[in-house]
């Protein structure tokens, strides 16, 4: 229930979908005695979406979350796992044409990779299977050996998981894999604004982790006042950060996470 109510509620609310409706509901009324409604409906679409849209309201919203973590400590040595987060591979687009297709977010495949050459010795997973409410057998992990192989890591040192369809699997699976033991070190890649929740799942799964963030979609704190240049980038920005938000409460709400914004251990 959690997970379909996730693929339908929480993508209509996101702020995109949500004001568009609006709008369309706006557009209805004005056929109807409820005119004066409908006009007020459309102004607030347009206002709002262009506020999300060219404000430094995505900025600060994706800030916060991406501010959460300060980037990885080299300095306390090699690490014994590796596990990078799936949502870089669009699987249905690279079953069409028969080769991994990224759409998004490829820090996190770059990333892992690197870290994978950088230590020999650790064990890599990846995790994500299909994040559609409904799908085919199309997973994006059955992809992810092929790119990794394409980066020099080979595939026999590659765990993939391909069941999981959300964060909350991926950290399940994950740890099932992994089977971790006291005192293993395991970094966590995704992105920087996505680690809040990932790093809570895994927490609550009893898998700690060491978050390695990146893919990051702001720079410093001046970004909070900088105004978008194109519309798509702003909604995209705000779509991002809202989703996270929504995530984090329902999660915590849920008894998923001990924290609503999780962050760095006290350790």
């Amino acid at each position: 229930m959690f997970f379909v109510l996730s693929k339908t509620l929480g993508v209509i609310i996101l702020p995109t979908h949500f004001l568009l409706i609006i709008g369309l509901l706006g557009a209805l009324l004005l056929l109807t005695r409820f005119r004066a409604l409908g006009r007020k409906c459309l102004v607030l679409s347009i206002v709002l979406l262009a506020i999300c849209a060219f404000s430094p309201l995505g900025n600060v919203l994706i800030y916060s979350l991406e501010s959460r973590f300060p980037p990885w400590d080299a300095s306390r040595g090699a690490p014994d796992g590796i596990i990078v987060l799936g949502g870089p591979i669009d699987a249905d687009i690279s079953v069409a044409h028969d080769a991994p297709v990224i759409r998004s977010a490829a820090d996190r495949i770059v990333a892992g990779a690197a870290l994978a050459r950088k230590y020999p010795n650790a064990r890599v997973i990846f995790t994500g299977g299909s994040p559609n409410l409904i799908s085919n057998d199309a997973r994006e992990a059955d992809y992810a050996a092929m790119v990794f192989d394409s980066l020099g890591i080979d595939r026999s040192r590659l765990i993939v998981e391909r069941r999981s369809r959300n964060t909350l699997e991926n950290a399940e699976f994950s740890k099932a894999l992994a089977d971790p033991r006291p005192g293993e070190r395991w970094l966590l890649v995704t992105s920087a604004f996505h680690m809040p929740r990932a790093v809570g799942l895994f927490r609550r799964a009893g898998f700690p982790v060491e978050p390695y963030p990146v893919d990051w979609r702001t720079g410093d704190k001046s970004d909070l006042l900088s105004f978008s240049n194109t519309a798509t980038d702003g909604l995209l920005r705000t779509d991002i950060a809202i989703r996270e938000w929504i995530g984090l409460i329902a999660y915590r709400l849920a008894g998923k996470t001990d924290d609503l914004l999780p962050g760095p251990s006290q350790d």
